[in-house]
């Protein structure tokens, strides 16, 4: 997704010279392109997340759209008051931009793990949540930042994410995408375990169970009326999301179910609310921390009427 983000910001930055991007020193093999193609719209600040955030809101006062890149806990936890006073209060066109979305950074520990993120951002007023879930998302929400009101937190993976989606797959800013259609049940996806949640709807069409997969790439605006009509059809909803249970997508779609009126079989797959421990790559945490494709079969087998 990263190579996806500075390709399109790139593309950008020829055609709009209001494009402007920082760094907290981080980015390396990723934003050389753009430094050595725009040196006067590029700024490291060094190892100072709160100064990035406060120079990225003066800059968008000015009349530049700023993408502020980190890894995701640096570039929304650890300069949370400057993004909460200086960026949604003020209402600036500034775009934290944060890669390794939940257990991507695996090996490194905890304090590279991202399971709040989305959370924290979506109780931000004026703060729009991105968190596309392949390179196609990638593109399509970075092409749109640059002309979009606000604030926005757009979430990563890391790298090498398949392309789910085809070609020429277009959406907007708040809109949900049904991937697959389905008779069964249904499951919503968002970020970097649409990869996943594609493949648990494959295995289940293997057994002769029909889910229909909606990706997500907007947790913020929710496509409330998108999760409304799945709701309609009476059919078990579960949601997939490598972040915090408590906060993310799940919160957010038992939100919509919760005031829609609607009575549907529903589970959030998501990780535990506690620290992770253990010290391995993202699939090894996954299985460790519950987010198996046995669990989602369990609970397609106990809900669907047969």
């Amino acid at each position: 997704m990263r190579t996806t983000f500075i390709n399109t910001l790139l593309e950008l930055a020829r055609m709009d010279d209001r494009v402007f991007v920082i760094t907290p020193d981080l980015g390396f093999s990723v934003l050389e392109k753009f430094r050595e193609e725009f040196p006067n719209r590029f700024l490291n600040v060094g190892i100072a997340e709160q100064n990035a955030v406060g120079v990225a809101a003066g800059l968008a006062m000015s009349g530049k759209v700023v993408y502020v890149y980190s890894i995701i806990p640096f570039v929304t936890m650890r300069c949370f008051e400057q993004i909460r006073v200086d960026v949604a209060y003020m209402n600036t066109n500034v775009r934290l931009v944060g890669v390794g979305a939940g257990l991507s950074y695996g090996p490194q520990g905890a304090t590279h793990h991202s399971l709040e993120d989305i959370a924290i951002m979506r109780a931000l007023p004026n703060m729009t949540v991105c968190c596309p879930g392949d390179p196609i998302e990638v593109k399509e929400i970075v092409t749109q930042s640059l002309d979009y009101e606000g604030p926005m937190y757009i979430r990563l993976g890391k790298n090498g994410e398949p392309v789910i989606h085809d070609e020429g797959t277009t959406f907007r800013i708040g809109q949900a995408i049904e991937v697959t259609q389905g008779n069964d049940a249904y499951l919503i996806s968002t970020s970097n375990t649409l990869e996943l949640a594609d493949s648990w709807v494959k295995r289940m069409a293997n057994q002769g169970v029909s889910v229909g997969l909606i990706s997500v790439p907007t947790v913020k605006p929710l496509d409330r009326e998108k999760i409304v009509r799945i709701l309609l059809k009476g059919k078990p909803v579960s949601t997939l999301e490598e972040h915090s249970i408590s906060g993310g997508l799940g919160t957010a779609v038992a939100e919509v179910i919760a005031e829609s009126g609607q009575a549907v079989k529903f589970k959030r797959f998501a990780l535990p609310d506690e620290y992770c421990h253990f010290v391995g790559d993202q699939h090894y945490l996954r299985d460790k921390l519950g987010l198996t494709f046995e669990s989602f079969e369990q609970f397609i087998e106990t809900s669907i009427d047969k």
